[in-house]
């Protein structure tokens, strides 16, 4: 019995040091509670996370709880109550709230509810992850700002061209004047 019992609290710690690892190595975590969803709503869910890098899991509030607490983070512990689910952004910070809000969106069910999440480590209301989820994916987002530290250059070139035309412009002028005078 004893020895049992040792196992179990083995692959709780085990299971404990996973999820420490899965927040660690996150760029997000959205937290859900979910009800009666239908095995083809998950299935399409599970494939439009994997697609993403989105490691999304059914986990036990008590040892989700335990990795939040080993990471110092106490703000998510009034959320850790119910079914919960969880969904890691491994590779972009907003592709797990983007999923979520989309399938929420287009089921028009409370199927699925955002409770909460984490962004770099600091802890977010649902409304802040729904606001995420407005977010253009990054690929966008690094092409407008390199447009916008591009524009100026562009300009500056543009004001040194119409310059060295002016300039070319005068002295074809003085050219032409000097050979009429001639």
């Amino acid at each position: 019995m004893k020895h049992a019992i040792n196992k179990n609290m083995e692959a709780k710690i085990q299971k404990v040091s996973e999820i420490s690892d899965r927040l660690k190595r996150s760029k997000s975590m959205v937290m859900v509670d979910f009800k009666g969803i239908t095995v083809e709503e998950i299935t399409a869910l599970r494939v439009k996370f994997r697609e993403a890098g989105v490691d999304y899991v059914v986990l036990k509030n008590s040892l989700v709880h335990r990795a939040l607490s080993d990471a110092g983070i106490k703000e998510l512990d009034q959320y850790l109550a119910g079914p919960s689910a969880f969904a890691f952004g491994m590779k972009d910070e907003v592709a797990p709230a983007k999923i979520i809000c989309d399938f929420i969106e287009q089921s028009k069910s409370d199927k699925m509810t955002i409770k909460a999440g984490l962004l770099e480590g600091k802890a977010v209301d649902a409304n802040a992850v729904v606001a995420l989820s407005k977010l253009p994916p990054r690929e966008v987002l690094i092409a407008k700002m390199m447009g916008s530290l591009n524009a100026p250059i562009t300009n500056f070139v543009g004001v040194l061209s119409a310059t060295l035309r002016s300039l070319v412009f005068a002295v074809d002028a003085v050219r032409k004047q000097k050979e009429a005078h001639q």
